[in-house]
């Protein structure tokens, strides 16, 4: 049996951060709840996403839940929930606006994986686009994959892009990537391994087909976030 936190604990982390105020206190308190509250919806939903893709059905999750297959769908059989969303850092954010953009640019109506790729370069500082230049993987090289699977068309489209289901999958991955490694957050290097799944996406093609396959990239990622960890740390220690 895993310990569980006890609330004595909990109380004494909202003491330690908000001091001895006691509307400071209830603000962090609130907070902490909130955050907490978000940690363990997110774990469920990378529970239940790991059991369906081991062919559990519906009824079998809402049987272990407690709850109804009709309640249980609702909840976690949307493609990309809010909580999604809201953990999405500024650059994975600008990423998915850029993928859009990019999608525009090449004439076609839709977002897709392959869409989502290349907006992540648009963050070149980000942990993705340095862990595909880490693999010789350009920008270049990329729009011209994408373009040989999916032709650019003249006609630029109109009005707000529908995102494919794939593209929702791959955003869902990445909450369950950014847990697997421990992060409460989800950047741009959990979208870039969420790309992977499912493998018949354009995206995951197209990298794989450019060298770089699932493992290879989740391990490239894992270095080149240990490499901004140290040098955050360094930058840490000078400052003191």
């Amino acid at each position: 049996m895993f310990s569980r936190p006890r609330v004595q604990d909990l109380i004494e982390v909202v003491r330690r951060e908000a001091g001895d105020d006691v509307l400071d206190q209830l603000a962090a308190a609130r907070s902490l709840v909130a955050e907490v509250q978000a940690s363990g919806d997110a774990m469920l939903g990378h529970f239940v996403d790991r059991a369906r893709r081991a062919g559990m059905s519906w009824v079998d999750i809402s049987d272990v839940l407690g709850v109804t297959k009709q309640a249980v769908h609702k909840r976690f059989a949307t493609s990309v929930s809010e909580l999604t969303l809201e953990r999405l850092t500024p650059r994975a954010r600008r990423a998915l606006e850029g993928a859009s953009e990019r999608a525009r640019s090449l004439g076609h109506p839709y977002v897709g994986t392959e869409h989502l790729l290349l907006g992540l370069y648009d963050e070149p500082e980000g942990v993705a686009a340095k862990t595909l230049a880490a693999a010789g993987i350009g920008p270049e090289a990329a729009e011209a994959a994408v373009v040989a699977l999916t032709p650019q068309r003249d006609e630029v489209p109109d009005g707000d892009l529908r995102r494919t289901p794939r593209v929702n999958a791959a955003l869902g991955n990445a909450v369950n990537v950014a847990l697997e490694l421990g992060h409460n957050y989800v950047g741009t290097e959990h979208i870039l391994l969420g790309l992977y799944q499912p493998p018949t996406g354009l995206a995951a093609q197209i990298l794989t087909r450019l060298g770089l396959g699932a493992e290879a990239a989740r391990h490239r990622v894992i270095a080149v976030v240990a490499e901004f960890q140290q040098v955050a740390a360094d930058d840490l220690g000078d400052g003191q």
